[in-house]
């Protein structure tokens, strides 16, 4: 007699992303968080929140096999985004100080100036994170 029952949660959890698939997520995430953030016109709390979130995930998520680019991920992540917002509303960077006339690669700059806090926080949990993953992994 077969036993018909939903698999175990262990079961489940071992069905981890490939890091194409992890980075992809992270960047549709961080691209949802990032419009979001930016309907009242400037980049706040909500993009630094969404960005800790998500680099702590990614490595949570992704196959043991595949954490080295989880480690790489968050600096990048954080740059790719401010370079998209540096290009579709400059003026959502505006740190104190900066002159208005300030370009594209000086607001990227100032942007991730500013956030320095939150990719910092980011980073290091991410990294807490892939160091639970191999002490935790049984392979």
């Amino acid at each position: 007699m077969t036993q018909v029952a939903a698999p175990s949660p262990a079961r489940l959890a071992r069905l981890d992303l490939t890091s194409r698939q992890v980075i992809w997520g992270a960047c549709a995430v961080m691209g949802a968080i990032t419009a979001l953030d930016l309907l009242d016109g400037a980049l706040g709390a909500p993009f630094s929140v969404g960005f800790v979130l998500v680099v702590l995930t990614a490595p949570l998520a992704v196959e043991t096999g595949s954490l080295f680019p989880m480690g790489l991920m968050p600096p990048i992540l954080l740059v790719v985004a401010l370079v998209v917002v540096a290009v579709l509303a400059p003026q959502a960077i505006a740190p104190d100080g900066m002159p208005a006339d300030t370009g594209r690669a000086g607001r990227v700059l100032a942007g991730t100036i500013d956030h320095g806090v939150t990719l910092v926080v980011g980073h290091v949990l991410a990294l807490l994170a892939i160091g639970l993953r191999f002490m935790t992994d049984r392979d």
